[in-house]
């Protein structure tokens, strides 16, 4: 049996005694008016400090400084109990991401296949990581108080240990400057109010100027090599940019030894800084201690291609144990898109049956989102239900088998180096001074043809697209794809101060709640476990199912 309940809508202000650098608009995206001509996250402490990483995982460095930044800029990192800095476990991303040869979950054996641990990825690599709730990581195990935290570098971590807090990601977008920057305002007041912004350059010695500021002209083929973080900007700044002025203010993840104590400045007209469409500009938002229990998905890779040419998807789950579907993600591919989410209990016939909860809204970037439900839905152990998604624009993003592009060269040194002597000092990185170089190793190479080929796996029954008026199964369409769609449920349905074990406390808030209805001073939509809307004898029932029940075991 499924049952559905009413929660309140909460509404969190920016204005709620929450600190966030200059005071913007964010929706006035492209109102010059609205912004400073520089502007720096460190001013405000809104940056963690620099790393040095090793081997060719930038990507995990870029990854974990934005969502660092993130948990400042919020105040979550305070609010989960933490004090001082965050600092989340890049290794623990590099060995767990999933399509690597130590681990795929979509492939038996799980490991000897795939990208090369510590030899690149990228922020869809992330996405897949971090929408199945694996990370970000914090654990003091993981870092050994210098900037180079090896400790997880040279062997792998337990994937999950009781050790582990996990931050959960709800949003990431993607952004685009645009070759003549008429968005590149939206950049930056993402940068204000969601914190740092991961992006990509293609780094080269012949390209970053003696003041550390780096310019790759659109004429210079060159393909993104490295992961790197946005952190502020300057308009004025005078680069080698024939175009303009103007640079971003980045931090990377080579020690403070190198550049100005680990940072540098490169140009708004970069070729792929702020301009790639998958790595220019990625901005990690709402990161909170992981409130979810429990994601059900079938795209263990997420976001591996779309599918276009149909009017709707859905993805076919049965509830492990007895839970609350508080909340349901998935991708859009383009700006702008209007969605519904939609939760049946029956498909049988080729239809849907049974509208438990829907929620509509619009998306306004590219990229993955969580929507928590204004009607979450109760399943037990056993119950089969279906997520249905409908959106507007871009199609419907799903995980396939599919070749990886980002990949490392083996280590090298490019033609030309040393450069001759000039009486020059070239603004070099530190470890390519002690014959080890970044230019194969420590960056993450876009192959233009080909990559390696990471497996993933489906079966019948698991995902559905409408196609006219019939629905037919994903995987008669491609036999190892599936829907980017999940739900998220909460453990403890009774438990209402969430002190792990439905006993005589639920009851007394229960019994404050008796007989009312939304809009009532004592409601509490906690305790509107069934189908109507006034909580009576029907949800006293539901609550002395659950009496004196653990709620943290996996099942009732």
């Amino acid at each position: 049996m499924i049952l559905t309940f009413f929660s309140a809508i909460e509404i969190c202000s920016i204005a709620d005694g929450m600190a966030i650098g200059p005071e913007i608009d964010p929706t006035d995206a492209n109102d010059d008016l609205l912004l400073p001509e520089s502007y720096d996250l460190r001013d405000d402490g809104y940056v963690t400090s620099v790393k040095r990483q090793s081997g060719g995982t930038c990507w995990c460095h870029g990854t974990m400084a934005a969502i660092e930044s993130n948990l400042l800029i919020t105040g979550n990192w305070a609010a989960s109990g933490k004090s001082g800095q965050p600092n989340l476990a890049e290794y623990h991303l590099d060995w767990w991401a999933g399509f690597n040869d130590y681990n795929n979950d979509d492939t038996i054996p799980s490991s000897g296949a795939g990208l090369t641990v510590h030899e690149g990825g990228d922020y869809l690599v992330v996405a897949a990581y971090v929408s199945r709730g694996e990370g970000g990581i914090s654990c003091a195990a993981a870092n050994d108080s210098t900037e180079r935290d090896k400790v997880w570098y040279a062997f792998a971590p337990a994937r999950s240990d009781d050790s582990y807090d996990i931050y959960y990601v709800h949003d990431i977008e993607w952004y685009t400057a645009g070759t003549d920057l008429s968005n590149i305002n939206t950049i930056k007041n993402k940068i204000l109010t969601e914190g740092a912004i991961a992006s990509c350059m293609y780094y080269s010695y012949s390209l970053i100027s003696i003041n550390y500021i780096h310019y790759q002209p659109p004429t210079n083929v060159e393909l993104p090599n490295h992961s790197i973080l946005i952190v502020g900007w300057d308009d004025n700044k005078v680069t080698q940019a024939t175009e303009g002025k103007g640079a971003w203010l980045c931090k990377n993840s080579w020690g403070i030894n190198w550049g100005f104590l680990g940072y540098f400045w490169i140009s708004y007209y970069d070729k792929w800084c702020g301009q790639d469409p998958e790595m220019g500009a990625v901005s990690f938002q709402g990161v909170e201690l992981n409130p979810y229990d429990n994601i059900y998905y079938h795209d263990y890779h997420g976001w591996r291609d779309t599918k276009t040419d149909c009017n709707a998807a859905f993805n076919a789950f049965t509830a492990e144990s007895s839970e609350k579907i508080a909340a349901v993600s998935f991708y859009t591919a383009t700006d702008n898109v209007d969605y519904t989410v939609k939760i049946y209990d029956r498909f049988e016939n080729g239809e849907l049956l049974e509208s438990l909860s829907r929620i509509s809204g619009t998306i306004a970037h590219t990229g993955f989102h969580t929507i928590d439900l204004d009607r979450p839905v109760i399943v037990t152990k056993g119950d089969d239900f279906y997520i249905y998604l409908e959106l507007s624009a871009g199609g419907y993003a799903y995980d396939r088998t599919s070749e990886i592009k980002v990949l490392l060269d083996e280590p090298s040194t490019p033609a030309g180096w040393p450069p001759p002597s000039t009486g020059e000092q070239f603004p070099i990185d530190p470890q390519s001074l002690s014959n080890f170089d970044y230019w194969g190793l420590g960056k993450t190479y876009l192959e233009g043809s080909s990559g390696i080929v990471v497996h993933s796996t489906s079966h019948p029954g698991e995902s559905y697209y409408l196609s006219g008026p019939t629905w037919l199964d994903l995987y008669e369409f491609d036999n190892t794809a599936n829907f980017c769609i999940k739900a998220l449920a909460v453990d403890g349905i009774t438990d209402f101060n969430q002190d792990g074990i439905t006993d005589s406390a639920d009851f007394a808030i229960f019994a404050s709640a008796w007989l009312t209805k939304p809009g009532d001073d004592r409601w509490n939509p906690d305790c509107a476990m069934n189908l109507d809307d006034t909580i009576d004898i029907h949800d006293l029932v539901i609550f002395i199912q659950h009496w004196l029940k653990d709620t943290r075991l996996l099942a009732y």
